[in-house]
């Protein structure tokens, strides 16, 4: 799987300031020491089978941004996460600072398909975590 440079400045520099391990090695992508494997929104389209139910680590922009209140009255967002190459659906549980268009690292389980009363949902993350890059410290960016 090739890394795109957004992909190995977010591994390079962003993810070790989150507790992620990464190993530089000369001449090759970099490499995730974590429970989650880093994956580009491509491989996800390209092969849900092989990702369906795994805890995935991706990267992107978010767009189509909404708040909302679950049935049990706690807060939950949803948004689209878009890389160069595709796009993906986003949900989480609880209050979050991101906003339409920051760049952000999403930690979550992906489900290639969920049924949610009548309708099924392709192409979904339910996310664990949700870091945004466009707010983090401009000093640990190189």
């Amino acid at each position: 799987m090739a890394h795109n440079t957004f992909s190995n400045l977010v591994l390079s520099r962003l993810l070790l300031p989150l507790g992620v391990a990464v190993i530089m090695t000369w001449g090759f992508a970099p490499t995730l020491l974590s429970a989650a494997s880093m994956v580009e929104v491509t491989e996800l389209l390209a092969h849900p089978d092989h990702y369906d139910h795994q805890v995935i680590t991706v990267s992107g922009r978010v767009t189509s941004f909404q708040l909302a209140t679950n049935r049990d009255g706690h807060p939950a967002f949803g948004f689209l996460l878009q890389d160069t190459a595709g796009t993906v659906k986003v949900v989480g549980l609880g209050k979050t600072e991101i906003r339409e268009g920051d760049y952000v690292v999403v930690e979550g389980v992906f489900s290639r398909l969920r049924q949610a009363g009548r309708a099924i949902v392709y192409n979904e993350i339910k996310a664990t975590s949700v870091q945004s890059m466009t707010k983090m410290n401009p000093d640990l960016v190189g």
